[in-house]
């Protein structure tokens, strides 16, 4: 049985032409780029409310069986209503004003709870916004809701469980019987479906690029506390970070425009407004021209599936003038039994602190609170939670000595003898490598499997996803083309900060290839009843 938290679209909400089906008045909103959007609100050709009217009659007629969406912001419409009140009085507030963005459900958003995909979260109402939705709302934009994830951002047992418990299991929109990938699979999915102008994610070990691959769209993920983690639900405050996901590059960049910056409220970003900047203005169609990049091919069964569509995003990265040289494919060590302790002992510490501060009416205000909700509760008690189970036995925390000797370990593997060895030895700007293999038929919830961190080394090779994970790095994915009918991106990474970097070159690529192809289902609105 499917759960959700709010009926879609049934609310109390003025839904007008929504709420009994019709086509909405005037906007199209489908595959159109945020940046067009925002160019015909400020020509007047539109107005946020008929563009949010657009998204949410997609929500309505297309999003099931996807089951990309948990909630709709109450008052979304009234959100969009006051953002044509401001532009009629010539006050509106930047590029992003009226625009309609939807967010992963581990977002403090005021006026929705934020779950997590958990019902023992189910009335955590937060009272401030997180740090990532209040720059949003600052710049206009319309909180359009809350989109599916893995519950607890996929850190809740090594067995398969897709999707959450609030939002039902997610399907890929090109094919509904594979995975979409990744925590940030609502995500991910909305912005493929044009349910949204674009989407907000989070990633600790690949929960942003990893549903970017598979559904087809652009994917951020930036170096860590570039964008503050404050109110996010935490896995790990080392490797956590929120990021854009969009249609193109520029709509990916017109997001971190205004998601990076410090906080107070996340003391591990003090630095970024010394490094943050106008990725867009940085895009350029000349990106590549002159640039040195390390490629890393794919290796194994990996590299008969998407070696030949790899080939054809060199030659194109090629044409556009970029000098190409090989590294060894096995040069990265798979991090993850250090990702393992590290993740582990976070959890604990930092899930706490975030829970110990949700209204009283969330009864759980500790991992040990939620293992025995999850327990007792028969809408979860259905799922294993090794992992959080794992973390509650861990002790000390980040001040741990085995935590730290693990960590100084982990960043010297993933940094020092990994990611800037590759860019110093090979003089490189960038790597770039494909971000993964088109979407796997999805398996049933409970299946077994090793999970996200496994203890031993070699269940898997390294990955540059997982390195720039554990080291704190930047990493994006673009689509690369179809594999099969199934999407699959091209990986772009680079060291601490180089996030403008990474735009540039990849919508430099982006622009010469016009490689994503809309999931086919897009195309087909649901008749009028």
């Amino acid at each position: 049985m499917r759960y959700r938290l709010l009926v879609l679209l049934t609310l109390a909400l003025p839904l007008g032409a929504c709420s009994d089906k019709k086509a909405p008045e005037a906007y199209a909103v489908e595959e159109v780029p945020l940046s067009q959007v925002s160019a015909d609100l400020a020509a007047g050709k539109t107005s946020s409310v008929e563009i949010t009217k657009g998204y949410l009659h997609r929500i309505e007629t297309m999003e099931e069986p996807l089951n990309a969406i948990i909630m709709i912001a109450p008052d979304a419409l009234e959100q969009a209503a006051a953002s044509d009140k401001r532009r009629a009085a010539g006050q509106a507030l930047g590029p992003l004003d009226g625009i309609p963005i939807l967010f992963k459900d581990n977002f403090d958003a005021v006026g929705m709870p934020t779950t997590a995909g958990s019902f023992a979260l189910e009335k955590n109402y937060p009272a401030a916004d997180s740090e990532v939705v209040k720059r949003l709302r600052a710049a206009g934009a319309v909180i359009l809701g809350k989109a599916n994830t893995q519950q607890f951002a996929g850190f809740r047992t090594s067995s398969l469980l897709n999707g959450s418990t609030v939002g039902g299991s997610t399907k890929n929109p090109y094919d509904i019987t594979r995975t979409a990938a990744g925590s940030s699979n609502g995500s991910g999915i909305s912005a493929a479906m044009s349910f949204a102008a674009a989407t907000v994610g989070t990633q600790t070990g690949g929960s942003i690029v990893s549903p970017a691959n598979v559904n087809g769209v652009v994917g951020v993920k930036p170096t860590i506390a570039l964008v503050s983690r404050r109110g996010i639900v935490p896995i790990s405050l080392t490797q956590d970070t929120g990021g854009p996901m969009a249609r193109n590059v520029r709509d990916a960049a017109m997001l971190l425009n205004v998601m990076a910056g410090s906080d107070p409220g996340d003391s591990w970003s003090a630095e970024a407004d010394g490094h943050k900047t106008d990725y867009v203005a940085t895009l350029s169609e000349d990106a590549l021209q002159g640039k040195r990049v390390a490629v890393i091919r794919p290796s194994g069964d990996n590299a008969a599936v998407v070696g030949e569509t790899f080939d054809k995003a060199l030659a194109v990265m090629k044409a556009q003038g970029a000098e190409l040289v090989d590294v060894p494919a096995d040069i990265l060590v798979d991090p993850r039994p250090e990702m393992r302790v590290t993740l582990l002992h976070d959890f604990k510490e930092d899930l706490t602190a975030y829970l110990a501060a949700t209204p009283d009416t969330v009864t759980v205000k500790s991992l040990a609170d939620l293992i025995a909700f999850s327990k007792a509760d028969p809408r979860e008690n259905m799922h294993k939670m090794d992992l959080w189970e794992d973390s509650e036995a861990t002790q000390g925390g980040r001040q741990n000595p085995a935590y730290i000797e693990n960590m100084a370990k982990a960043l010297k593997m993933t940094r020092d003898d990994g990611i800037d060895r590759i860019l110093k030895e090979y003089n490189a700007v960038a790597i770039v490598t494909p971000t993964g293999g088109p979407a796997g038929i999805l398996p049933p919830d409970g299946t077994p499997g090793s999970g996200p961190i496994p203890a031993e080394r070699g269940t898997a090779p390294g990955s540059l996803t997982t390195a720039t994970a554990v080291a704190g790095y930047p990493i994006l994915s673009v689509p690369m083309g179809l594999v099969n009918g199934l999407p699959v991106g091209l990986s772009f990474a680079g060291t601490a900060w180089s996030e403008a970097t990474l735009l540039a070159l990849a919508y430099d690529y982006e622009q010469a290839s016009h490689a994503r192809v809309p999931p086919p289902r897009a195309h087909v609105t649901a008749p009028a009843p």
